[in-house]
């Protein structure tokens, strides 16, 4: 497939006079690509109380009903690979991740339903603004083996259709403000509150993550007095409470 769609895009994409126009060229761009399916996702502010602000997105039909009922938002590669990635992923790259996780039959459950659903694959391209993680661009279905060069491209063009929408809608500077009082934490730290928050003991976190029991016990420490909270207990509603995870 020719780069140059892409690059066409992001041309487009700066000229765009409304949020339907941009969502349009983007839809133009993945016909030819046979991506099936996408999602533009804000992640949405605590306390609104979800995990995500769909912006614009065809899905298989009766899809968001499924993952919600059954809770499948607790074991999803994706959604967890969201937390701790600073670069694009493929799909079945993030489900082969968690391939030793103790939830593992669950998680099969939930790529069975997708399957059915028609997405097989796909791509998630993580963006990030001042305060870390703001939401993601997802392009999925059928498998599509992208180049490095148009993984690239399309990483580029999420965020550029991310920013140029929140433009289009008055809501660009409210994303670009700094957060001062946000805790940064490490990857490792990120990874162990995830699993804290699916309600995971240390030995399981452990056997997860492949490090000891005493290095999960380490981190769970210094998460509390990063973020002064009294256990782990509190770790979780804190990490909640901020959007630290979903």
């Amino acid at each position: 497939m020719s780069v140059h769609l892409i690059v066409q895009l992001l041309v487009l994409a700066g000229e765009a006079k409304t949020a339907g126009e941009l969502i349009g060229q983007l839809e133009a761009l993945l016909g030819p690509y046979r991506f099936d399916f996408y999602e533009l996702s804000l992640r949405a502010k605590p306390e609104n109380g979800e995990a995500e602000h769909v912006l614009a997105a065809r899905m298989p039909e009766n899809w968001r009903q499924v993952y919600v009922a059954k809770r499948y938002g607790l074991v999803d590669p994706v959604a967890r690979m969201l937390l701790v990635a600073q670069r694009p992923f493929r799909m079945r790259d993030a489900a082969s991740l968690m391939r030793n996780d103790p939830r593992r039959a669950r998680l099969q459950r939930l790529t069975q339903d997708a399957m059915r659903h028609g997405i097989l694959d796909g791509y998630v391209f993580p963006i990030h603004g001042r305060n870390g993680l703001m939401g993601h661009m997802s392009i999925t279905g059928r498998p599509v083996d992208l180049s490095p060069v148009e993984i690239s491209l399309f990483d580029t063009a999420a965020k550029r259709i991310m920013w140029r929408y929140l433009e289009l809608q008055g809501a660009a500077s409210e994303h670009e403000k700094h957060e001062p009082d946000s805790v940064p934490l490490t990857r490792r730290e990120l990874e162990v509150i995830s699993h804290l928050t699916q309600g995971l003991t240390s030995p399981e976190i452990a056997r997860t993550l492949q490090i000891s029991s005493h290095t999960v016990d380490w981190y769970i420490n210094g998460l509390q007095d990063k973020m002064k909270a009294k256990n782990r207990q509190h770790v979780v509603a804190l990490a909640l409470r901020k959007g630290i995870v979903i």
